[in-house]
């Protein structure tokens, strides 16, 4: 199922929303100011993103352009009021893929999503993100809140095998076989525990990093 954050601030609207789109078999999670939506985006991304052009801590606008410059191929429809050619101009140049003009009718919002998603697909698979780390499978590129951290090809090849199974325990032998076995480099624990070393070093001890004591490691969301 294909998750859809919604950020609108009017409670009633949001509700008829969200469960319409429920029952066309969406994920969809509210957020009301634009404060909530960039915390949830930094620890996981949806297939699309629904931004209301009047947030009562900002404009669409802005969370446009900041979603744009971490997540280029993120889907993103913005909604505003009828006639308002400002807002309309400004959301394509701030990023917006597509827009829905209110007050509008269900159906043509399901439609524009539907339209998008044939065009490029679950964005989200492409995306991984935990606690401000946000990894581009695309790129192979990974990002610090806004700020690109280079890695070495095992420090990438650690990090994406720990998002890919956030929230699980990967053991030291499985990242020790995957990341180096696989690749015909036969190595010792420590490598690994250098490799990690340096990854947390380069991500400033991210708090999302775990070490699971004598077994091996895991990515998770604060709670």
């Amino acid at each position: 199922m294909i998750e859809i954050y919604y950020i609108e601030d009017d409670v009633n609207i949001a509700q008829v929303v969200k469960e319409y789109l429920e029952q066309k078999n969406f994920i969809v999670s509210v957020f009301s100011t634009i404060a909530d939506a960039k915390a949830a985006l930094r620890n996981h991304i949806p297939g699309i993103v629904l931004v209301d052009w009047n947030m009562p801590d900002g404009q669409g606008d802005t969370l446009c352009r900041w979603m744009r410059s971490n997540w280029k191929e993120l889907l993103i429809i913005f909604l505003t009021v009828r006639d308002d050619t400002r807002d309309i101009v400004s959301g394509f140049q701030n990023g917006a893929d597509d827009y829905v003009v209110k007050p509008f009718e269900l159906e043509v919002l399901y439609s524009r999503i539907l339209a998008l998603l044939r065009r490029s697909g679950n964005i989200s698979e492409r995306y991984l993100s935990c606690g401000g780390i946000s990894l581009d499978q695309g790129r192979m590129m990974v990002f610090l809140d806004e700020e690109e951290i280079n890695l070495s090809k095992a420090e990438y090849q650690l990090l994406l095998l720990l998002m890919i199974n956030k929230g699980k325990t990967i053991t030291r032998e499985r990242l020790l076989e995957q990341i180096w076995d696989n690749n015909g480099n036969y190595v010792n624990n420590n490598t690994l525990t250098v490799t990690m070393k340096r990854l947390r070093e380069k991500l400033h001890q991210p708090s999302c990093l775990k070490t699971i004591r004598s077994f091996g490691y895991r990515m998770e969301d604060a709670v």
